[in-house]
């Protein structure tokens, strides 16, 4: 049994909020707020949504002005993002540096095995459990996942590194490389995902793989590091959007929300004008 404190809670409006909150930056989340800087104001406790146009437009400055096709990127909306700030991270907590991969070329969906009669302005507490479970009671470096989003379909920043950026995660074991984790919080073997979340994991996909030139209706290939289901150096065929259990012998992501991944990867692809 893990009893976790998840932390002090932000201050009323705070995770939510579009406003950030004031106060000087320590050390460490000044580091875990500039990856963002591009995105966001230092401090900001949300990564603001763009139009698709805008989005495209900031694509096509990043390519030094080239598209990959005369219709523009097949990229989706920026949505909206609570940054590590916006939840309360103790930045502390995890290990100082950050780790990357080349680029992300397939999406694992996970749940969090958590409650589901939590309320939206509780997530960032339950992200911020999550978090210290991770790094206290587990080890890890930072917590596992990449993105999480709640039932509301509010995206969080997962791991520190920048949301832009193919950070690695600890999400799917064998399948860290090339890919990202995203956690949709709750539990879903026996309860359906509300359409809410699974909406938003669809606007995240089709926005975080369409900047590395991804289709998330489409398959992928990944090379194992070894797992319980792949051996070590093993080319494994992939959906671009996959489930927790597609890379790992495991119940994960819940029959549930492993049975809406098809709704997704359609939304996701539409999102991207495919």
């Amino acid at each position: 049994l893990e009893l976790v404190d998840p932390g002090h809670e932000p201050p009323p409006g705070g995770a939510p909020a579009d406003v950030p909150r004031t106060g000087a930056l320590t050390e460490e989340s000044a580091a875990a707020s500039a990856v963002n800087a591009d995105l966001a104001p230092p401090g900001a406790d949300v990564i603001p949504a763009l139009s698709k146009k805008e989005t495209e437009s900031e694509l096509i400055a990043a390519r030094g002005g080239e598209a990959q096709a005369k219709a523009g990127p097949f990229i989706g909306p920026r949505p909206r993002i609570v940054t590590r700030k916006g939840w309360g991270a103790d930045e502390t907590l995890r290990e100082a540096d950050f780790g990357y991969t080349s680029k992300v070329k397939a999406v694992f969906v996970h749940h969090s095995v958590t409650g589901n009669n939590y309320s939206c302005s509780q997530a960032p507490s339950v992200i911020r459990g999550i978090y210290r479970y991770h790094v206290k009671s587990m080890g890890w470096r930072d917590i596992g996942y990449n993105f999480l989003v709640d039932k509301c379909g509010n995206i969080y920043e997962g791991r520190a590194g920048g949301v832009e950026k193919p950070v690695k995660g600890a999400h799917t074991l064998g399948f860290n490389t090339n890919s990202m984790g995203v956690a949709v919080l709750g539990t879903f073997s026996s309860s359906k995902p509300p359409a809410a979340a699974v909406t938003g994991l669809a606007r995240l996909a089709a926005w975080k793989l369409g900047l590395y030139g991804g289709n998330p209706s489409g398959k992928t290939y990944l090379t194992s590091a070894g797992g319980n289901l792949y051996r070590k150096g093993e080319s494994v065929r992939l959906n671009v959007i996959s489930g927790h259990r597609d890379g790992f012998a495991t119940e994960c992501p819940g029959r549930l929300l492993y049975d809406k991944l098809g709704t997704a990867r359609s939304t996701s692809a539409s999102l991207q004008g495919r």
